[in-house]
């Protein structure tokens, strides 16, 4: 009971947060930080993956309308993410120079930018549904599930971008437990509605879709009240919104490189399924897999680098220079070590781990080389995330928006393309690896430089 009152001090008093991030040893502090969001990482993408699971019952067309609608999600999550992380970065770094009014300020904002944000991707979206489905790769075959799995999905969208605002934020501020509750409690509903909905209460891929959004209603309601009853550092609330140009534009300095990121994401995915799409719904089918148990094993390093981001945030701040670069090498290693794993794992069992989603012959053809050729070049993601992450939340968002960018845009849509053209098939399925490797090497030099100033200084 003394622990839980010293630990639920330190969260709630601004003081003893900002002395715990900048004197903790980096090793025992990020894993404190991270081992909650990898948890809540890992649910979520557990959830997304229990509606590929069980859509995939149904049969190939609905397993691709998945990965079609996907698609879709990302481009609500961007919404959320710009805004999150914006307003994350900036939050940390003004608790790190104790000034708590104009963080709360910040997150109530941001908060009501991205629900309004979401609410015109619901009016626009349900509006334009059939040519949208069209722009994001559905086959003629694919279109009716689509449509049946986005029109549930885009009612959520106000809530679920501003979930992600919340979420960042509680992470921003050193308060990651209290952000995986409100994960984790809508990810285990979604688990447990799914099979309910599509099977007993016969609604098929419809039923996917609404198990999704009321899990994310659920999980919404949790991290609200984390605000409203005072568990959080700040406060939401409408008068603390404000139309300020200057915090508008602090926001999006740290959060346009995720903007770039996540928008250039969804242009990718939307080009991976138009070309998987000229093989057929199988090709679609076995790539959506794919995507979705890369998301799974990106959990852990995407954990890693946002237990990592406040106390980079936080020690750059307070000038612990040192503290930043002990950080990131930390989180790279440690989470190089884990994804090596996963990739092996992923790799010696690829056909089995496929046919557990879609038992169709083609479906895992694609789908086991796919995953195969990016299990090689997981591990490199370690670098690369740790890299924009540092980037994005110690104040250099043009480096943060170039990795981003490159890994997803300027390299990886070139490598769909060139190689689709080139080897059809195989050259889609071996894109991601040929991108990630590229960026790697344009990601060495540029943080090598970042992390000698650090010590020059």
């Amino acid at each position: 009971m003394p622990e839980r009152k010293t630990a639920l001090k330190i969260m709630n008093d601004p003081e003893e947060r900002f002395v715990r991030m900048t004197t903790e040893p980096v090793s025992r502090l990020i894993p404190s930080l991270a081992i909650p969001t990898i948890v809540s990482m890992l649910v979520t993408s557990l959830y997304n993956m229990a509606d590929t699971y069980f859509v995939g019952k149904i049969n190939t067309s609905a397993t691709g309308a998945v990965g079609i609608v996907f698609s879709l999600m990302t481009i609500i999550q961007v919404v959320g993410m710009t805004f999150g992380v914006g307003s994350g970065s900036y939050v940390a770094r003004l608790l790190g120079a104790k000034d708590i009014d104009r963080a709360g300020r910040s997150v109530s904002t941001a908060f009501f930018t991205a629900a309004a944000c979401g609410l015109t991707l619901t009016i626009l979206g349900e509006t334009f549904m059939n040519p949208l489905m069209r722009v994001l790769g559905s086959t003629d075959t694919i279109l009716p599930y689509a449509r049946a799995y986005a029109g549930y999905i885009l009612l959520g969208a106000p809530y679920m971008a501003a979930s992600f605002v919340m979420n960042v934020n509680l992470r921003s501020e050193g308060s990651a437990v209290l952000a995986m509750i409100g994960i984790a409690s809508g990810a285990v509903l979604n688990i447990a509605l799914d099979p309910l909905f599509i099977f007993v209460f016969g609604w098929g891929i419809a039923g996917a879709a609404a198990a999704t959004i009321l899990s994310q209603a659920v999980g919404f309601g949790v991290l609200l009240s984390h605000y409203l009853k005072r568990r959080s550092a700040l406060r939401i609330r409408p008068r603390s919104f404000t139309f300020e140009w200057a915090m508008y534009r602090e926001i999006l300095r740290s959060g346009l490189p995720t903007l770039f990121r996540q928008s250039v994401a969804s242009l990718a995915a939307i080009v991976l399924n138009t070309s998987a799409g000229a093989h057929g719904d199988a090709a679609i089918a076995g790539m959506s897999v794919v995507m979705r148990l890369m998301i799974f094993m990106g959990s852990i390093i995407i954990g890693f680098g946002q237990g990592f981001q406040p106390v980079a945030a936080f020690n750059y701040t307070a000038g612990r220079r040192d503290r930043v670069r002990d950080a990131f090498w930390f989180s790279v290693r440690a989470s190089a070590v884990v994804l090596v794993c996963f990739a092996a794992f992923a790799a010696s069992l690829a056909p089995h781990i496929i046919r557990l989603f879609r038992d169709d012959p083609a479906v895992v053809a694609v789908g086991a080389f796919a995953l195969r050729m990016q299990c090689i070049t997981l591990p490199l993601s370690s670098f690369i995330v740790m890299s924009n992450m540092m980037f994005q939340y110690i104040g250099q968002p043009s480096k943060a928006a170039f990795l981003a960018l490159s890994r997803q845009g300027l390299v990886f849509i070139p490598a769909i393309l060139i190689l689709s053209r080139s080897f059809g098939l195989t050259g889609i399925q071996t894109s991601q690896a040929v991108a990630d490797a590229i960026t790697f090497l344009l990601a060495l030099p540029l943080t090598a430089g970042t992390l000698k100033a650090m010590r020059n200084s």
